[in-house]
C-alpha cells in the first residue's frame, strides 16, 4: 500500500576478530609460505633443488620411522617417550656390532644376506628392549600425575645414553657401508643407490605398520586402547597386552631406521648421544604432523627432511642453521596451529 511506512532492520557490523583468524589459518599460512619458498628455489635452480631434495626425502623417510615410536606411544598411554631416541641409537650399535662379527664390510651376495638378517635382529632386539622399558619403568606409572612418567622417560634416555657411553666410548665411530656407492643420473638429477635401497626399506615398513594398525585385529584393540582403556578392558582386551605390543612395535620401526642410518654412506657414525639429536628432530616431526596421528608423523617426518635437505644443499642459511630453521618453523606452527598439521583439536577432560 502506498504511503505504508516499512521498518527498517538496522545493520549490524560483524567485527572480525584478526587474532581468531590467524589462529584459525595461520598454520596454512606458514605452509603456504614454505611450498612457496621450495617453488622458488625449484624455479632458480631445478637440479640443485631436486638433488638436494631427494638427500632430504631420505633423511625424512628415517625421521619418519623414529616419529611414528613417538606418536604410537602419546597416542596410546600419552606419554612422550624420551627415551626413544636413545633406542634408535642403540639400534645403530648393534647394526655395526652385528655386522662387524659377521666379518661383512663390502658390498656383495653375502653382504646382503647378512644386512637383511642384521635388520631383522636388531628390530628384535629394539622390540624387547622397548618392552622392557614399559614393564619395569612405565607400566606402574599410568595412574600417576603425568609428570612422573615423564620424568621417568627422561631418567631412562639418560641411563641407555651411559650403558652406550660404556660399550662404545665417547668418540664417534665410522662403519663401512654395504650399501653401494653408486648413482644413477636423470637429467642433472644423481640419484644414488643407497637412496633407493633406504626407499625399498623403509617404504614397506610403514606401508605395514600403517596396516597392522588399521586391518588387524590387534590394531583395533590399539585404537580401543587409546580411546578409552577402562572400556577397552570391559570389552574383554588385553590392555597390558595391547600397550606392550605397541612398545615392540614402535621399538621394531627404531631398531630398523637405526641400521639404515648407520648403512647409509653419507651418515653411518655411531656415537652415544646420536638419540638426542636425532630424537629430539624425529620428536619434532610426530609434533609437527600431529601428535598421536600416524600418517602425520610420516608427513612431518618427510616436510622435515626436505627442509633441511634444501637448507643444505641450496645457497640460504647454510648446514649449521639447519636446526634452527626447522624448530623455527614448529614454534611458528605451534603457535597457530598447535595440534599439528594433520591434528584434531581436543579439549581437557575434567
Amino acid at each position: 500500500m502506498a504511503g505504508t511506512l516499512v521498518a527498517r532492520r538496522p545493520t549490524v557490523r560483524r567485527k572480525v576478530n584478526v587474532g581468531a583468524a590467524l589462529q584459525k589459518y595461520g598454520g596454512y599460512l606458514l605452509l603456504l609460505a614454505i611450498a612457496a619458498w621450495m617453488i622458488s628455489k625449484l624455479i632458480n635452480s631445478p637440479s640443485q633443488f631436486f638433488n638436494a631434495a631427494l638427500e632430504g626425502l631420505q633423511n625424512g623417510t628415517l625421521y619418519a620411522l623414529i616419529a611414528l615410536g613417538y606418536t604410537l606411544v602419546y597416542g596410546i598411554i600419552e606419554l612422550i617417550n624420551f627415551a626413544h631416541g636413545d633406542l634408535f641409537m642403540l639400534g645403530t650399535m648393534m647394526s655395526a656390532l652385528a655386522l662387524s662379527r659377521l666379518g661383512l664390510s663390502k658390498p656383495s651376495a653375502s653382504g646382503w644376506a647378512g644386512l637383511v638378517l642384521t635388520l631383522v635382529l636388531v628390530m628384535a632386539a629394539c622390540a624387547t628392549i622397548n618392552v622392557a622399558i614399559e614393564f619395569l619403568a612405565y607400566r606402574r606409572l599410568r595412574r600417576a600425575p603425568k609428570l612422573a612418567p615423564l620424568i621417568t622417560a627422561v631418567g631412562v634416555s639418560f641411563i641407555l645414553q651411559n650403558v652406550a657411553l660404556h660399550f662404545h666410548g665417547s668418540t664417534p665411530k665410522q662403519h663401512p657401508s654395504l650399501l653401494p656407492s653408486g648413482s644413477y643420473t636423470v637429467g642433472n638429477v644423481q640419484i644414488n643407490q643407497s637412496f633407493l635401497i633406504v626407499i625399498a626399506v623403509t617404504a614397506p615398513l610403514l606401508v605395514l605398520m600403517t596396516w597392522i594398525v588399521q586391518r588387524t585385529r590387534q590394531g583395533k584393540a590399539m585404537r580401543a586402547t587409546a580411546q578409552d582403556q577402562d572400556a577397552a578392558r570391559l570389552m574383554g582386551i588385553d590392555v597390558n597386552r595391547t600397550i606392550s605390543f605397541t612398545f615392540a612395535l614402535g621399538g621394531a620401526l627404531a631398531g630398523a631406521a637405526g641400521v639404515m642410518y648407520e648403512q647409509t654412506p653419507t651418515l653411518g657414525t655411531t656415537s652415544y648421544n646420536l638419540g638426542q639429536q636425532l630424537g629430539l628432530i624425529a620428536f619434532t616431526a610426530a609434533v609437527l604432523g600431529g601428535i598421536g596421528n600416524l600418517t602425520g608423523a610420516v608427513l612431518g617426518g618427510l616436510l622435515i627432511g626436505l627442509i633441511q635437505g634444501i637448507n643444505d644443499g641450496l645457497p640460504m642459511l647454510g648446514q649449521r642453521w639447519s636446526q634452527t630453521v626447522v624448530f623455527t618453523v614448529l614454534i611458528l606452527l605451534m603457535v597457530f596451529k598447535p595440534e599439528g598439521i594433520l591434528g584434531k583439536p581436543t579439549t581437557e577432560k575434567v
